[in-house]
């Protein structure tokens, strides 16, 4: 048994759980438990990501940012029709709204400076447009220059109530009639 200030893990051998002999199972029917071996692509990466500077991980999601904002300037999304891209496969192929429907012409209004447009598109986009922004500068901020900007704390019960709040609303916006039609897009 070990004492207090040393914690056994579930799978080391103690008093309750002794070490098998050699050449037996540990328990009748299950095999010996071998520990997993890493593929290589997984240690390659985890090897990079320790080695690679501070500032790859905020460059990286900043450039996904960046790509985000050109594609939808590229596409002109407020001017497609339902079947030019960029299409929602779910509504092109149901007629239904999916939950992100309207996102990108949101962003687009959002670009704009269009608030109201982009509140009629996707108005739970435009709101959490803002703290998602004040996520990232908080995080990079910490991350490149050590800034100590407060960091929002989402406990499961706010996350769990907004996903609810979103399926709620994406439910509503595919019903057919008044006053719910006015937030088909």
């Amino acid at each position: 048994m070990s004492s207090a200030t040393e914690p056994v893990a579930p799978w080391q051998p103690d008093a309750s759980h002794p070490v098998p002999q050699q050449g037996t199972q540990p328990w009748v029917g299950h095999p010996a438990y071998q520990e997993p071996q890493q593929d290589r692509l997984s240690r390659f990466l985890q090897r990079k990501w320790r080695s690679s500077p501070l500032w790859v991980a905020p460059t990286a999601m900043l450039v996904c940012m960046a790509g985000a904002v050109g594609y939808t300037f590229a596409t002109h999304p407020t001017e497609a029709n339902a079947g030019a891209a960029p299409s929602c496969l779910l509504k092109y192929a149901t007629g239904f709204i999916c939950p992100g429907c309207g996102g990108t012409r949101a962003a687009w209004f959002l670009f704009h400076g269009d608030i109201p447009a982009a509140a009629r598109h996707h108005a739970l986009f435009v709101f959490v447009v803002p703290f998602l922004l004040y996520m990232y500068v908080a995080w990079a901020g910490q991350r490149l220059f050590d800034w100590r900007l407060p960091q929002l704390r989402l406990s499961p019960g706010v996350i769990g109530a907004f996903i609810a709040v979103w399926g709620v609303w994406s439910l509503l916006r595919n019903l057919p009639w008044a006053p719910f039609t006015a937030f088909y897009v």
